[in-house]
């Protein structure tokens, strides 16, 4: 059974549609998701620097007290999976889980083969480079940050330290953050979208199926 002329114009206008608008949502979500965890990544990135600016004090006053209880309030926080501070050997000196604390971090871990790939320690990273996404081993979706602890002036001339001038890098604070509410919001931006496409398709099908109807009734496509 052959199709009408009607028929062979609305299947075709139908497969034009269905790709136009599905390619349109699909780079619409992947843009908004990306400008969605660049924001996240830039929050976090803020509150590693906040983090380590509320420790300086007590970095500066060789106050291990103090900063390992400040470290442990942040990691009490509901959304804090992790946070801790490692020297520039890799050793936990700080840590929200108390049984890390003096244990050794896998330099080929996510955060830290950034900067050990290659022969010479990075010393510097931007803050894109900073974060990093996994699966912790509690099957939570974690989004964390690794933030260089620098050698500033007034870290190498306090009374209490002995780090030379010349070292740049004093340690790292790691902190992770539960992805729960950033996979929510994408899974419900992303419902949205899938629901929006759904009904611009049957309202624009639908609308030229019907105009094809009417011109096919007024004798313009024949029959």
């Amino acid at each position: 059974m052959s199709m009408s002329p009607s028929g062979k114009v609305l299947a075709s206008v139908s497969v034009l549609v269905f790709s136009v608008v599905v390619t349109g949502c699909v780079f619409l979500y992947s843009v908004i998701k990306t400008n969605m965890i660049n924001d996240t990544i830039q929050h976090e990135t803020d509150l590693a620097d906040t983090i380590i600016k509320s420790t300086r004090y007590a970095m500066l006053k060789d106050d291990r007290v103090t900063l390992g209880n400040i470290i442990k309030n942040i990691g009490e926080r509901e959304s804090v999976e992790h946070v801790r501070i490692f020297n520039k050997k890799g050793l936990i000196m700080f840590s929200s889980r108390s049984s890390e604390i003096h244990q050794l971090v896998d330099k080929n871990a996510a955060g830290c083969i950034v900067c050990h790939a290659g022969p010479v320690v990075a010393t510097s990273m931007g803050r894109m480079e900073q974060a990093r996404r996994f699966i912790n081993q509690r099957g939570k979706h974690v989004l964390a940050i690794t933030a260089p602890i620098y050698n500033e002036p007034d870290c190498s001339n306090a009374a209490c330290h002995f780090h030379p001038v010349g070292q740049k890098l004093l340690g790292t604070l790691d902190i992770g953050l539960s992805e729960e509410v950033l996979r929510k919001s994408l899974t419900a931006m992303y419902r949205t979208i899938v629901t929006f496409c759904i009904i611009v398709l049957i309202l624009t099908i639908g609308g030229i199926a019907i105009l094809l109807r009417r011109n096919g009734r007024g004798g313009l496509l024949g029959s």
